[in-house]
């Protein structure tokens, strides 16, 4: 079991320790080692969904109390926590949530009752569409178009990226609707996969393998009260849900440098160099100090961040910025040491280290890339100077 001593802090109550104990009984129990999946990857990545609803794990992204129920403390602790035993698990835990997340903020309660029930049993699986071609970061350049007709909307455009495309049930949709020019004239549909006009153009194959598609609109119609607050909410739903969920991601980051930290350690104790431990060297002594330093440093931050949201009930933008950037850049790190001190072992396709080194790369660019956060802590470090 890895180091939980942070388990302690004052960021976490009773009910947090409670709970990361039950999702690591779970994972133990349900995981093991499992590292990349090998064969039917959609069947493997529904039956984890099914397995996360039946124990009950998914309330934590999909809280039947709504809104209310989004205690960012424990999406991180359990982000952490499946992210030290797969990383393939832990991406499908939380694109339930971020799936959902604008519909549990913004939907009114038919579209909840609709939607919500199937998904957090692990029935039904969710998406998030916000990224194109051309805009990615940059939210502002988004050309998926929604124009109002009789019965609703028709959206036409093309998405890429989306996790869980090709096998989710819905996807949140964001598409410009014209109200205002730039970010303020988008708006957030919810859009069912058997919609006439909703098109897989392309499965897409990463790096770390999950669910992920090139997706487009062909004059796709909604309904009306498939819109997500009111038209031109568009960015201001978006972001809500990632002020919720962009800690959650330096979380997961966080659990894979954990997992990396354990697996450089046994490996410098066990393996013999010249005689000698691997750990006697001094120079990996140096190895493990900054690996562990960059892991309790990213736990700081995520936890400070999630805290921060969950009890002050402020906006994080600074400090999920920080937790996301320094979160995810430590873990290429750490992860990178790993390797090297596994050597040729640490290279080879389906060992652990390999798996983790595939895993962490994107996480420095989906949700915020590590230079987009660069800028968002600069500028509100600088706002605050100026107040």
């Amino acid at each position: 079991m890895s180091e939980r001593s942070f388990l302690d802090w004052p960021f976490f109550e009773a009910r947090h320790r409670e709970w990361a104990e039950r999702v690591e009984q779970w994972a133990a129990a349900e995981i093991g080692g499992a590292g990349h999946p090998e064969g039917d990857l959609d069947a493997e990545c529904r039956r984890i969904v099914a397995a996360l609803g039946r124990a009950g794990l998914l309330e934590a992204v999909v809280p039947s109390s709504g809104a209310a129920g989004l205690d960012v403390r424990s999406i991180c602790l359990a982000r952490e926590i499946l992210a030290r035993y797969s990383g393939l698990v832990e991406v499908m835990f939380a694109m339930q949530g971020l799936g959902t997340g604008p519909i549990t903020l913004f939907a009114d309660a038919d579209l909840r009752e609709q939607i919500l029930p199937g998904i957090r049993a692990g029935l039904k699986i969710a998406a998030f569409a916000l990224s194109e071609p051309e805009a990615g970061s940059d939210v502002a350049a988004m050309s998926t178009t929604a124009t109002a007709t009789a019965e609703g909307w028709r959206l036409d455009g093309v998405k890429t990226w989306i996790s869980n495309g090709g096998i989710a049930d819905h996807y949140v949709v964001f598409a410009r609707t014209g109200e205002a020019p730039g970010a303020k004239g988008i708006s957030a549909f919810v859009v069912d996969a058997e919609t006439p006009g909703f098109i897989i153009e392309e499965r897409l194959e990463m790096m770390s393998p999950h669910p992920i598609a090139t997706i487009r609109f062909d004059n796709c119609c909604v309904p009306a009260g498939r819109l997500l607050g009111r038209a031109g909410e568009g960015f201001k739903v978006a972001m809500a849900t990632l002020d919720v969920f962009r800690t959650t991601v330096a979380a997961a980051a966080l659990g894979f440098a954990r997992r990396a930290l354990d697996e450089a350690m046994r490996r410098a104790a066990t393996r013999q160099v010249v005689g000698r431990a691997l750990i006697e060297q001094q120079l990996i002594q140096g190895k493990i100090a900054d690996m562990a330093l960059d892991v309790d440093t990213s736990a700081l931050l995520v936890y400070r961040s999630a805290w921060t949201r969950d009890v002050l009930g402020r906006r994080v933008t600074r400090e999920s910025s920080m937790a996301k950037l320094h979160a995810t850049e430590a873990a290429q790190r750490v992860i990178d040491e790993a390797v090297q001190i596994f050597g040729g072992l640490g290279v080879m396709r389906g060992h652990i280290a390999e798996a983790l080194y595939r895993d962490i790369r994107a996480l420095r660019i989906y949700e915020g890339a590590s230079e987009v956060q660069r800028v968002i802590i600069a500028r509100q470090t600088m706002a605050q100077l100026g107040g």
